[in-house]
């Protein structure tokens, strides 16, 4: 019988291991560092790991850790694990996430696993893991889970090997880079504190124009701002930095530099979903009639864009493995979602990287003689609300998702459009709303739009109507 858990890290053993259920999530392994998640649980998880990949008929495995303060011991305790299996670690180190996915895709290894707690608070820590096919989610995580509990672990002599892959993934983001001496520009990059900040100190350095970069310096505790660039209030400091030294743009990073937040010269916030409009306008002129993947969250107005310029918008659920998943299918060359990741498959490899999103946002501006205000300035107003979670019981989420489906798609017509892709999205002709259960918290997700601020009170009024029914409320920010 697997044994309960426990975050005692004195010796590891390679017997059967029950992982906190609260840290196995759909898209990765996620959890409070001394609480639900510890060196314990990272040196299981290389054997379960190591184990999945040895069946499929594997042997080698990339690792790299972000610059958390818990990071290099989980990564040493991670590839004990997997070495003790019979796994070939290649160990790429301290870095961001894409740097990882890279080391995986260019060495062409069967599998790799990022230690990193993403955007979350410096107390959390994890793991996202990947096949050289594409991302480890949902069943396959509880799977691998299913081999730690059971202790069916496998058993060999593995090795492992440093490698400095920063030079080469460098190398790799200038080469799609087309800035030249003749249309300098000036860049401010936020990396906050993340694993991103080397590697941006590395490419600027041989990037043309002037760069300035605020709190490069990598630090697990994020001293200067919480690192989501999703958050407005995270971006103070570039915007301010922006207007201050007349930057052209401004670019900012989460934890492990997989997503990416972007001003313009005003210092106005591109919000994720008309970022991708940009980069579509690009690769629909070279391959019209292409699928541009967004997930639910996204603005009307980005698939309605897409459309315009001959692409096939497609909508599609939340959550970066989830988005990969469907790119592959498709074959789409570019695909995003509200929060910040945007994986290109036109040039580069399919995964999400905010420093390569950087890369491609600066060509555009180099290749236009407009500044970015002017190349948004042609997206309709719209109106809408952030992104808002409401706390309901887990066992319920996915109910009370259902039930409002069921209530609303009684109610379709010429009027009203409704989509279940992902929770239940209702689309009028002045706007829509949205509600999904979370795949990673007890919650409920919300947001809405519309053409004018008349018309987004109509659809909070609609979307709190029906939450209420469920015994709870919505408190829209003023």
């Amino acid at each position: 019988m697997p044994h309960n858990h426990a975050c005692a890290t004195a010796s590891f053993t390679p017997e059967a291991h029950s992982f906190d259920p609260e840290i196995l999530r759909e898209y990765d392994i996620r959890g409070q560092v001394g609480d639900t998640l510890c060196e314990q649980d990272a040196y299981s998880l290389g054997l379960a790991f190591g184990t999945y990949i040895v069946r499929q008929g594997g042997s080698r495995i990339c690792v790299g850790f972000d610059g958390r303060h818990s990071s290099p011991a989980l990564s040493s305790a991670l590839i004990e694990g997997l070495v003790a299996t019979g796994i070939a670690v290649e160990n790429v180190g301290l870095g961001p996430s894409p740097m990882l996915y890279f080391a995986v895709k260019d060495l062409m290894t069967d599998a790799g696993i990022m230690v990193t707690g993403s955007h979350n608070p410096s107390s959390y820590n994890g793991f996202k893991m990947m096949l050289q096919g594409g991302p480890v989610f949902g069943g396959m995580i509880q799977d691998i889970g299913k081999i730690a509990a059971a202790g069916d672990f496998e058993t060999g002599t593995g090795s492992v090997r440093a490698l400095d892959v920063r030079e080469d993934y460098v190398n790799r983001l200038l080469r799609d880079c087309n800035a030249t001496a003749d249309n300098v520009r000036k860049i401010a990059w936020d990396c906050g504190n993340g694993a991103g900040g080397e590697i941006v100190r590395m490419l600027t350095a041989r990037l043309p124009g002037d760069h300035i970069l605020l709190f490069d310096e990598i630090d697990g505790a994020f001293p200067n701002h919480h690192p989501d660039p999703t958050v407005d209030d995270n971006l103070a400091a570039l915007i301010e930095t922006v207007r201050r030294e007349k930057c052209d743009f401004g670019v900012a990073f989460d934890g492990d530099a997989d997503r990416i937040g972007v001003v313009d010269e005003n210092g106005t916030i591109i919000r994720c979903d008309m970022l991708l409009a940009l980069y579509a306008r690009e690769i629909l002129e070279d391959r019209p009639g292409a699928p541009i993947i967004a997930d639910v969250k996204c603005s009307q107005a980005l698939f309605d864009e897409i459309e315009r310029m001959h692409g096939m918008a497609v909508m599609w659920k939340t959550g970066h493995s989830l988005i990969k998943n469907k790119m592959a299918e498709l074959k789409a060359p570019l695909a995003g979602e509200l929060s910040g990741h945007i994986f290109f498959a036109d040039k580069w490899y399919g995964f999400d990287d905010g420093i390569y999103c950087a890369i491609r946002l600066l060509n555009e501006i180099c290749e236009s003689d407009d500044p970015l205000s002017a190349m948004t300035a042609h997206f309709p107003d719209i109106y809408n609300t952030p992104e808002i979670r409401i706390e309901v019981d887990e066992r319920e989420k996915f109910d009370i998702v259902e039930k409002i489906t069921e209530s609303i798609k009684s109610l379709e017509s010429d009027e009203y459009k409704v989509d279940d892709i992902d929770g239940i999205r209702v689309t009028g002709r002045s706007g829509w709303w949205l509600v999904r259960a979370s795949n990673t918290q007890n919650a409920l997700v919300m947001r809405a739009e519309a053409d004018t601020p008349e018309n987004l009170d109509l659809m909070k009024n609609m979307l709190r109507n029906e939450i209420r029914k469920h015994g709870y409320d919505i408190t829209f920010p003023e």
